[in-house]
Formats: C-alpha cells, sequence, structure tokens
C-alpha cells in the first residue's frame, strides 16, 4: 500500500475529511461514524442534511451496519455501469446518511484505491462528489483548494474527470431514478 493511501486513511480513522478519485468522479470521503466529519462534508458543500449521502466500498461486508436487511446485500452486485442502490436503512444508520429518506445509498466497486481506504479503514467511505452545491466535481488540486478553502485534511489528486454519475436503483421497488 502507498504511502499516500496509508496517510489517507489514518486522516480517515481520526475523523478526517479527504478528497480522492472515485470511479465516477474526485469524491469527498470520510468515515460513517464520525458524526462531525459528515457534518463537515455537507458544510464544506453547502449541502442540505435532507439529500442524504453515498456509503462506497469495495466490499458488501462494509454495508451489513446500515441496512435492515442484510440479506438484501447479496442483490448489489459490481457491475460495468457504476450503480447505486438504495436499501432500507437501519434505526441506527445516521440521519446524515439517509437524510429525509428511510433508504441508505450503498455502491459496490472494483476501484483498487476504494478498495484500499476500505480495507485499511476497515470501513466503508461516505462518499460525495467534491463541489459545492450546483458546479461541476473539482478536476485539479488546485480547484479543491479553491472550492474547500484548503479545508480537507488530506487529497489525493483528480483522475478521473466528470465521468458520468452512477446509475441509481431502489432495491425495495426495482424504480430506477437516474
Amino acid at each position: 500500500m502507498s504511502f499516500k493511501v496509508r496517510l489517507a486513511a489514518q486522516y480517515l480513522k481520526v475523523g478526517g475529511v479527504i478528497s480522492h478519485p472515485t470511479d465516477t468522479i474526485q469524491g469527498l470521503a470520510c468515515l460513517p461514524y464520525f458524526e462531525h466529519a459528515m457534518q463537515r462534508i455537507l458544510q464544506l458543500k453547502h449541502r442540505s442534511t435532507n439529500k442524504g449521502l453515498i456509503l462506497l466500498a469495495s466490499d458488501v461486508r462494509y454495508f451489513t451496519h446500515y441496512v435492515d436487511d442484510t440479506l438484501q446485500l447479496t442483490s448489489i452486485k459490481n457491475t460495468k455501469v457504476p450503480t447505486t442502490y438504495l436499501l432500507k436503512a437501519n434505526q441506527q444508520t445516521s440521519k446524515l446518511l439517509t437524510g429525509e429518506f428511510d433508504t441508505v445509498a450503498l455502491r459496490l466497486t472494483d476501484n483498487a484505491l476504494i478498495a484500499k481506504l476500505c480495507q485499511a479503514s476497515n470501513s466503508a467511505l461516505v462518499s460525495t462528489s467534491a463541489n459545492t452545491n450546483g458546479k461541476k466535481s473539482a478536476t485539479s488540486v488546485l480547484e479543491l483548494n479553491v472550492f474547500f478553502k484548503q479545508e480537507l485534511d488530506f487529497i489525493i489528486a483528480p483522475q478521473n474527470y466528470n465521468n458520468p454519475p452512477s446509475q441509481i436503483i431502489n432495491l425495495q421497488t426495482g424504480e430506477r431514478l437516474r
């Protein structure tokens, strides 16, 4: 594991907020059991708490603490097209993750960086695009520093440049939302 990945994981494990390339775009991340870190992401993005956040992981086992019916996790597959699945959240799942909904958004990915971050932190990552409300996601370290006024704890430089967002499927209803 590279020095950058180990350092990023250390920031995550103490409640930090980092930026890193995801399987779709440059993202902001923290660990889901640090409420203050999720609040910080929402403040940095000027994002409403009603919208919720996505959990991103390399293995479905990282999602078990957040869903009402863990058997539904067997329906989540890693596909060529990045897909975010909505599942009923359990009672313990933070409202910062679910927003005004009773579901939690989960995306499984085989992205090597995300896999290493999940393994190093033994957790799914809270994930959201590295932008402020209404703007395109950052494509450079300079843009990240401008958008977030150098308030991120650690940055792994962007590599993906605003690829299409993931599709969203509600696993309870089968409805495709995006």
